[in-house]
């Protein structure tokens, strides 16, 4: 404003002197004229009078008056306005302006709050906070070369990416910027002892993210990063992000960001016309967030965590040991607590704490580093193959297309039909005359490929989607509802779906019974995830649907819990008890009496159920299932492992379920056989799988 009045004044003046000029002007234009001869001239008219000739030589005379008494009325004008204006602003307006003034001089700046940690169940830390030496830097510096050469020297940084950093405005104008973080001891002290050559330039120790096992639980804890412009567009109601802000991009991190994130410290600062900090009237002190413990058992989740790396890239690099990816899910069935959620490949948090590089994100975002940011635990849709069994072999005996005393006779392949189109059981040399109890045990496909086509030949009487409908029950297609963003549906394909899916390939669209008969043994179109493996695996030992979280509680600082997870159930089972028994016992018989499934839970001395899986994938190698829940006496644990082209189920995913069930069970009255340790994220790197494909197992 007071700019605005100085523009106007000169105004003023400039028409002022514009004037004076002018007047200056005629006056010598008037001495001139006077002073000039006159011409002899021959008068052939009257001559004219003295009064008639002074008449006429006053006339230029008062044309000048004139302009000039209209350049007075003017500039008096224009001061009468000023003088009105002034007084309005400094009489009738000073206070307005005053306070206004005031507050432009003093702002107030946030400063970010620690987040709080993250435990497990039993208290063992796995995503803490650690002090940070971190270089901050007034906003004009940007202009003094010298500081700026003198910063890049010291921290080893160029010169532009340093000055990029000042330039900043992501933390608000008038913040100080992070010109760089985790600096050295030595580079801190040389800095604050020669102030008066980094004019400008402070040390503060601040917190950031830091995980003491690396990668361990990465895909359940998440990571975090500078809040973007979206999201601060995006805000929820009750929250409070202010540009710069760290905050959860994905896992816990992500889902529970407002537990987490603390509450704001303030400065406030004394800024001169030009918006340069001058001083500091006050400063109040960020306040911590919260703690929020997990369901996670740290000790099981290492092993989790370290089976899948040892399994899959035992060398560093994937295609050195057994698969290319996969995933373990461990749930206490009880209450849907996650014990473990584990990922390959996987990768560390901290690499996201000061900024992940741009060649790193780039490298886990190609084929050949397996995409180690995606969580396949609750995000990857693969076919369930046999495990599905349980839930196809449950939907025969309720419609009676499965009984106690049906037989089959398995000669290795199966055309029920007479179409030609011939399909194959994995036992090549067929399991003979079999009954239901030992088609589960066996897992024998053509037991399944002849209830698959009871449910077609009947769909008239039945209804199209009848077997749909019975493995619908356990919830597959649909989210767990989980506590973790990302999560996939999978699928339970349908003639309805079929025909949307297809509605461009006419000749693909209909339902034929080959695709009822290959989903009775988990092929064809449906789809699930581990985590709906192991959630439907469950409700069969429980006879209740749950809902899995890997939330547990929120402490205060004295230690005492302000906020816990109740137990949820997803609905009722409606399947009946007597049925679910069949099943059970039947499962039961896969993991005591099928011998390549039978001998990992022996070894352990454990008592199980369980049902291998190998499922086919066009254009890559089987990949491996297996799901189990024990000790089936007591069921307390539900577990699914799933190895991407690992071969048969019962010789890779067997034996690691098998040690994961063993762990949870020795884990609940604190007995652990190893300590934790570091897990080392993906190297991103892979060769050729060593493995050659094989025909798909049990």
């Amino acid at each position: 404003m007071l700019l605005g009045i100085l523009v106007a004044i000169a105004a003023i003046v400039v028409l002022a002197l514009v004037a004076m000029i002018m007047y200056t002007a005629v006056t010598k234009h008037k001495s001139a004229y006077k002073k000039k001869p006159k011409k002899q001239e021959i008068n052939i008219e009257r001559e004219k009078s003295e009064e008639e000739k002074k008449e006429e030589a006053s006339v230029p005379y008062k044309n000048l008056q004139t302009r000039f008494k209209a350049i007075g009325i003017f500039v008096a004008a224009c001061f009468s306005i000023l003088g009105v204006k002034i007084f309005s602003m400094q009489v009738l307006s000073g206070d307005k302006y005053t306070k206004e003034s005031s507050a432009n001089a003093t702002t107030s700046l946030k400063t970010p709050a620690p987040r709080g940690n993250i435990f497990d169940r039993k208290g063992e830390c796995i995503v803490k906070n650690r002090s940070s030496l971190t270089v901050l830097a007034e906003g004009d510096v940007v202009y003094d070369n010298d500081v700026l050469s003198r910063l890049s020297v010291v921290l080893g940084l160029p010169y532009n990416i340093i000055k990029k950093r000042i330039q900043d405005q992501s933390f608000g104008a008038q913040n100080r910027k992070v010109v760089a973080s985790d600096v050295t001891q030595m580079q801190a002290a040389y800095i604050s002892e020669h102030s008066l050559a980094f004019n400008g330039i402070n040390i503060e120790s601040r917190t950031v993210r830091d995980y003491p096992y690396g990668a361990l639980a990465a895909h359940v804890v998440g990571y975090t990063g500078s809040v973007s412009d979206q999201e601060l567009m995006e805000v929820k109601e009750g929250q409070n992000i202010e540009a710069g802000d760290v905050v959860g991009k994905s896992g816990v991190e992500a889902q529970y960001n407002s537990v987490l994130s603390g509450d704001h410290g303030e400065r406030i600062v004394v800024s001169d016309a030009d918006g340069n900090i001058v001083s500091v009237k006050s400063e109040i002190q960020p306040t911590k967030g919260s703690d929020v413990y997990l369901t996670i058992d740290a000790h099981v989740q290492y092993l989790a965590d370290k089976l899948l790396a040892e399994s899959i890239a035992p060398k560093g690099m994937i295609g050195t040991g057994t698969g290319s990816a996969g995933a373990a899910v461990v749930i206490d069935i009880k209450d849907g607590s996650v014990i473990a959620l584990a990922n390959y490949p996987t990768f560390k948090p901290g690499i996201f704490t000061n900024g992940i590089s741009q060649d790193t994100w780039n490298l886990y975002n190609t084929e050949e580093s397996y995409y180690p940011l995606m969580n396949r635990a609750i995000s990857g849709s693969y076919p369930p193959a046999s495990t599905f069994k349980a839930f196809t072999g449950l939907a025969g005996l309720k419609y009676h297309y499965a009984k106690d005393d049906s037989r089959w006779n398995c000669t290795g392949s199966w055309d029920g039909w007479n179409s030609g189109y011939v399909q194959q059981c994995w036992m090549k040399s067929g399991h003979g005359d079999i009954n239901f109890r030992r088609g589960i045990v066996e897992s024998c496909d053509v037991v399944f490929y002849e209830i698959g086509k009871l449910f077609y030949d009947n769909k008239a009487s039945i209804g199209e989607e009848a077997m749909q409908n019975e493995i619908k029950k356990f919830n597959f297609g649909k989210l767990t509802g989980i506590d973790l963003d990302g999560e996939e549906m999978g699928r339970v394909p349908t003639p309805q779906w079929k025909s949307e899916h297809f509605k461009d390939v006419p000749t693909e669209a209909s339902w034929v019974g080959g695709d009822t008969t290959n989903m009775a043994i988990g092929q064809g179109y449906v789809l699930v995830t581990p985590i709906q493996l192991a959630v439907a695996y469950a409700s069969l030992a429980t006879k209740k649907l749950i809902v899995p979280h890997v939330f547990k509680e929120v402490k205060n600082d004295k230690g005492a819990a302000v906020a816990k997870k109740e137990p949820e159930e997803a609905g009722t089972l409606d399947v009946d008890a007597e049925l679910l028994d069949k099943i059970n016992d039947a499962l039961h018989g896969v993991a005591t009496e099928n011998a390549s499934v039978a001998n990992a839970f022996q070894a352990l001395n454990i008592s199980a159920a369980a049902k291998t899986g190998t499922a086919e994938v066009a254009g890559k190698r089987d990949f491996a299932w297996t799901a189990c829940y024990g000790p089936f006496e007591n069921p307390r644990y539900a577990i699914s492992v799933v190895i991407e082209e690992g071969g048969g189920g019962a010789d890779t995913a067997t034996p690691m379920a098998a040690k994961l069930l063993d762990a949870s069970i020795k884990a609940e009255s604190g007995q652990y056989e190893e300590e934790i340790k570091f897990i080392a994220g993906s190297s991103g790197k892979s060769v050729k799988l060593a493995q050659a494909s094989s025909s798909r197992q049990n």
